[in-house]
């Protein structure tokens, strides 16, 4: 059972426990209870994907993506995945499994890997541009599992195997699609090739529209000449109130909360890292708070361009309609998530995830009428 639109596309995000740049984690690092509830508030609120995030020192995102599964029946999921730690042989029946086993529900965001101290954690010592060029033949040894009868042998210059073969298929490979679908990130021009050449989906963190006019259009040319076309998603912190005024305000608050809690926690205000994209939203709050319409950077230069942490400021109706804007670019997908996590996931279904799907469908119908 597919709950995904072909218009636009809604990804929430839930995590092992309750935390976020306002809400400090307490007690164990997976809250059972908590990831059912989080999990089964995205299907009802309408989303149609969750992402798993990965960190090195957090829980296993395959699986929390399992359990999520089990206690849900619609809902697809965006695993967080970093080619590297495991063989793409061993991942590729991993994620066949859990595709079967969830009901054809998965997609993988391939994260190469933006911070050295990140990924030194686990035993990588590769630098950023080799992250890349490993990802790359990763993916293409992941995709040949997938869809190999027989068994086959690759020589890389990462990967070296003989008779490379897998009984499970995902779901998704046998109803006629090639693969799970593949998430990518990454600005920088290692990751630009390697997301032409194999990305379903490019994901960029909530950048400004000049910004995200730039990226998409140098992420289409590299795809291009695959012969390929890519979709684009955007991730977004979304602030909502009932007046313009009162978002403001909890924005404000918001801030005022990270601040504090980054004090507590003994952090500074955050440094770049060598991730582009949050060099990317850090040059965008260089631009100053607010910029656009309603694109809000305060916390992003707070917490040093780390992950999506730039936010759209107002009413339902006002940030739907930012996010139109972002439509316009050819941008299809949405991933939004709250500060207050599970409460703002409930709250996005109610006005803003059904506003913003008929705003969408009204400018496919007024262009259909045009055309």
């Amino acid at each position: 059972m597919s709950q995904q639109h072909n218009d636009v596309e809604f990804i929430g995000m839930i995590q092992g426990q309750k935390v976020s740049e306002i809400h400090a984690a307490k007690g164990p690092a997976i809250d059972r209870d908590y990831v059912r509830a989080f999990a089964q508030a995205h299907e009802q609120a309408g989303f149609d994907r969750v992402l798993v995030p990965h960190h090195s020192t957090g829980p296993d995102a395959t699986l929390t993506v399992a359990f999520a599964a089990s206690v849900t029946e619609r809902i697809h999921f965006m695993l967080a995945h970093r080619p590297g730690f495991v063989a793409p042989t061993l991942a590729a029946r991993q994620f066949a499994s859990l595709d079967q086993f969830s009901g054809g529900r998965l997609g993988v965001h391939y994260i190469s890997g933006g911070s050295d101290d990140e990924q030194r954690r686990d035993g990588d010592w590769l630098n950023h541009d080799q992250r890349y060029a490993r990802t790359d033949e990763y993916l293409d040894v992941l995709r040949k599992v997938w869809t190999s009868d027989k068994p086959f042998d690759h020589e890389g210059a990462h990967y070296h195997y003989a008779g490379a073969f897998s009984e499970v298929k995902p779901v998704q490979t046998l109803n006629g699609k090639p693969h799970v679908p593949v998430y990518f990130g990454g600005a920088s021009e290692a990751a630009i090739p390697v997301a032409g050449k194999h990305a379903d989906v490019y994901a960029l963190w909530g950048e400004s529209l000049d910004q995200a006019r730039e990226l998409t259009t140098r992420v289409r040319a590299e795809a291009a000449k695959h012969g390929r076309q890519v979709r684009f998603s955007v991730s977004f912190r979304p602030i909502l109130a009932e007046t313009e005024e009162l978002a403001w305000e909890r924005a404000d608050r918001i801030l005022q909360e990270t601040k504090r809690l980054r004090v507590v926690q003994g952090f500074g205000r955050g440094g770049p890292q060598q991730s582009e994209g949050a060099k990317r939203l850090l040059a965008a709050a260089e631009k100053g708070p607010r910029v656009d319409k309603r694109l809000w950077t305060a916390v992003a230069q707070e917490i040093g361009g780390r992950s999506n942490s730039t936010a759209l400021v107002g009413t339902p109706e006002q940030v739907a309609d930012a996010l139109l804007d972002y439509y316009d670019l050819g941008v299809t997908t949405f991933l939004i998530r709250g500060f207050d996590p599970l409460e703002d996931a409930i709250d996005y279904g109610r006005v803003l995830i059904p506003r913003t799907r008929e705003l969408v469908a009204q400018r496919i119908a007024s262009q259909r009428k045009a055309a």
